[in-house]
């Protein structure tokens, strides 16, 4: 009967804790027992997260835009598209025009003449190689702005992701705390029991070990919320962010359609378009090769000064003169046909590119969505089933035992499979909300790695 009395005791005096309310002992007035100092861990659990709740809490939005502002692959995508735009304004210029000063027989030799003067020489070039070199960079610039809002993407897909995954975090930290709480209350009341010898010494060792066990776990708990909460703000662009709570819906995870999702990625995919834009930019160079072959026009005037004496009028010099070329190269052996084998290439590289993406992300897409299935399937069964059996089935190994009818070890199972299946369920979410989200941007991550380059 004292073995029963005990593990009542244990049982209920947590729940009565939770509603303000104060047990008494069947069979002994509270204020006769003799109270024992309250078991010591050898670590206590450290309250890593203290104060944190009392600030203002952080939305996903908030974060998101502290990225657009703060995060420097945007600012390196973004310079890209600026290089592109000076590299097509610089291919179309014109060349420059060349003046200098040409001389001839400037000493005179034995007439005492010689002829000395400037010129201008200009390059103009002909076929609408300007424009098509022009038109080169014009595709890179079009394919570094795809760059830049895949780049944009990917620093959205990994706030969100870290977002959720630190939220996830946060549950698990509320939980454990309330483990911990209820098992460091049945601890103390084991060595409150122990010392009116209602309690024996294997009950006592036994509700600490659970008890230290919980303070390990929800310890553990604080360090990864800590740790995925700095990753964030990392990602973010301000590591040195106060921490604070997470606020967001972490149980209404999105709902997807597998066959609308793929079709959505494999047409609208930022790297499926860049694939297709690396095509454009091949043409375009093939284009530019083609035309390379047409000789440019070479002009060439100047105005000369002719110190020679005239025969017929002596003592007379011949005067200003002035002279004028133009000529063009002949294409004879060299008609750019290396240049234009290499850009043909080029373009069968850029069009397989095209196959090769498709079919990579369709690879990749159909994990997540596997994945994302997968988790969604057992967290609605841990909601639907699951859960609320476990919580039935611990309701009613309560009843039985505070009845006499049931033994206290299995109130014990019940209850840690009850916590067990909680933290399984929060884990089933994360899954769903990491899988839903790497999808719903295309799969692409990589938020602070360097971004792609059309060149």
């Amino acid at each position: 009967m004292k073995r029963h009395a005990l593990l009542l005791w244990l049982v209920t005096v947590p729940l009565f804790a939770q509603n303000g309310q104060q047990p008494s002992m069947p069979g002994m007035a509270m204020d006769k027992m003799v109270h024992s100092s309250p078991p010591q861990s050898a670590v206590p659990s450290p309250q890593l997260l203290q104060g944190v709740a009392a600030r203002p809490p952080l939305k996903l939005e908030a974060l998101l835009a502290m990225a657009d502002r703060n995060n420097p692959t945007l600012r390196q995508a973004a310079a890209a598209i600026r290089r592109s735009e000076a590299e097509a304004r610089q291919a179309a210029l014109y060349p420059n025009p060349t003046v200098g000063y040409e001389g001839d027989q400037i000493r005179g030799g034995s007439y005492g003449g010689g002829e000395q003067g400037g010129f201008v020489a200009q390059t103009i070039v002909l076929g609408g190689k300007l424009g098509l070199r022009r038109d080169i960079y014009e595709q890179q610039k079009q394919s570094n702005t795809i760059a830049a809002q895949a780049q944009l993407m990917r620093v959205h897909n990994d706030v969100t992701q870290m977002f959720y995954s630190a939220l996830g975090a946060q549950q698990m930290v509320q939980e454990r705390g309330r483990l911990m709480a209820l098992a460091g209350d049945a601890a103390q009341t084991a060595h409150r029991l122990a010392n009116v010898g209602q309690a024996d010494t294997p009950d006592v060792l036994q509700a600490e070990v659970e008890a230290e066990q919980a303070e390990i776990d929800y310890t553990v708990a604080q360090r990864m919320f800590i740790q995925k909460f700095k990753s964030l703000t990392a990602l973010a662009g301000n590591p040195t962010l106060e921490m604070a709570p997470l606020d967001a819906a972490f149980d209404a995870p999105p709902e997807i359609d597998p066959s609308r999702m793929m079709d959505t990625i494999l047409q609208q995919s930022p790297s499926v378009k860049q694939a297709q834009q690396q095509v454009a930019i091949a043409e375009a160079r093939l284009k530019d090769a083609k035309r390379e072959v047409v000789p440019d026009l070479q002009l060439r005037a100047g105005e000369q000064a002719n110190l020679e004496a005239l025969p017929e009028a002596p003592g007379k010099k011949t005067g200003a003169q002035s002279f004028a070329s133009a000529g063009i190269e002949l294409p004879l052996w060299n008609r750019n046909q290396g240049n234009t084998r290499a850009a043909e290439a080029e373009l069968e590289q850029a069009r397989q590119e095209v196959t090769r993406t498709q079919l990579s992300l369709r690879q990749q897409a159909d994990v997540l969505l596997q994945n994302y299935l997968s988790a969604k399937g057992e967290a609605d069964r841990y909601r639907t089933a699951l859960l609320p059996r476990a919580r039935h089935a611990y309701e009613l190994y309560l009843q039985k035992y505070q009845s006499m009818a049931q033994a206290y070890p299995q109130v014990i199972v019940s209850q840690r499979t009850l916590f067990e299946l909680e933290v399984h369920y929060i884990d089933s979410l994360d899954r769903i909300w990491q899988n839903a989200i790497a999808l719903q941007n295309f799969t692409l991550q990589g938020g602070l790695d360097k971004p792609a380059d059309a060149r």
